[in-house]
């Protein structure tokens, strides 16, 4: 795989037996379901894997995933920058559950999380029409409206997105469940 960049969900539920699988979504959006015998390493906390995801790599062919493919896209790159060859999932998670592909679930699972996607245009949505409704009464509350839109217009054209961040950090988005030491070490082995 030295030179793919990519697979389809087809390509890799063919090879999965072969591919280390790491998730780099939140553990939120890990829990709420993830390619079987995948191991949660949130984009966040990808530097701190870097050697372990070298050894990885070293013993064979590495797949970073995540909800669509633009966060596993930026990992691969971050790998890449370090020597680690990777490839990532066209159009991740979600076109893998859109083929009918198994997603398994941490045992005791907890409620769901929303994917992060439904959680920024939740959020976003909600602050826009606050600001809307506000500004009614207070012209100057248009202003959280017009931050947030521009907000997404950033996102948009830097494939970045900082609410996405904020949202990272919320309790429902880290399950306890998730163990980065323990990943790292399961990895390493």
């Amino acid at each position: 795989m030295a030179h793919t960049t990519s697979l389809t969900a087809e390509q890799a539920r063919a090879r999965l037996a072969d591919l280390t699988v790491i998730d780099v979504r939140t553990p939120g959006e890990y829990a709420s379901g993830h390619l079987p015998g995948a191991h949660n390493i949130p984009l966040d906390h990808l530097d701190a894997a870097l050697s372990v995801l070298k050894t990885a790599a070293d013993r064979g062919d590495l797949l970073v995933v995540c909800a669509s493919g633009a966060r596993s896209a930026r990992a691969r790159e971050r790998l890449a920058e370090h020597g680690i060859t990777a490839a990532t999932l066209t159009g991740g998670t979600t076109a893998w559950v859109q083929l009918g592909h198994d997603v398994h679930r941490p045992a005791g699972g907890t409620r769901a999380a929303w994917a992060m996607e439904r959680q920024v245009r939740l959020a976003a949505g909600s602050l826009v029409l606050a600001g809307l409704l506000a500004g009614r009464r207070w012209p100057a509350a248009r202003r959280l409206s017009a931050g947030v839109a521009g907000g997404l217009v950033f996102s948009a054209l830097t494939d970045t997105c900082g609410m996405a961040r904020i949202l990272a950090k919320l309790p429902h988005n880290q399950p306890k469940a998730t163990d980065l030491d323990a990943t790292l070490a399961a990895l390493g082995g």
